[in-house]
């Protein structure tokens, strides 16, 4: 137990010892650079005369009266008659039969 106990309490130091030795290293040196991962960014040329922005679209809020909504799956006569749902029917796997 007293071997483990020194072992790991000069492991905790020896660590220590490095993390200060490493600090003191970036901090006597201002002239070490540290890695960007993205260069700085730059303009455009011929930015200052281009828009920085399209203009935002004028609306109401409103759904168009004009348009009706239609359901995801249409009925069985309308089916017959050529319309096409929406949606795709649901994979055989993962309908269940009728609750009774």
């Amino acid at each position: 137990m007293r071997i483990d106990l020194l072992l790991a309490g000069a492991m905790v130091v020896g660590g220590l010892t490095i993390s200060g030795l490493a600090l003191a290293r970036l901090a006597d040196d201002p002239e070490m650079q540290m890695a960007q991962a993205t260069p700085p960014l730059q303009s455009t040329p011929g930015a200052e005369s281009k828009p920085s922005a399209p203009k935002e679209p004028v609306t109401t809020g409103t759904r168009p009266a004009d348009v009706k909504p239609e359901p995801a799956q249409p009925d069985a006569d309308a089916q017959k008659a050529g319309a096409t749902p929406a949606l795709p029917a649901a994979p055989a796997e993962k309908t269940a039969p009728p609750i009774k």
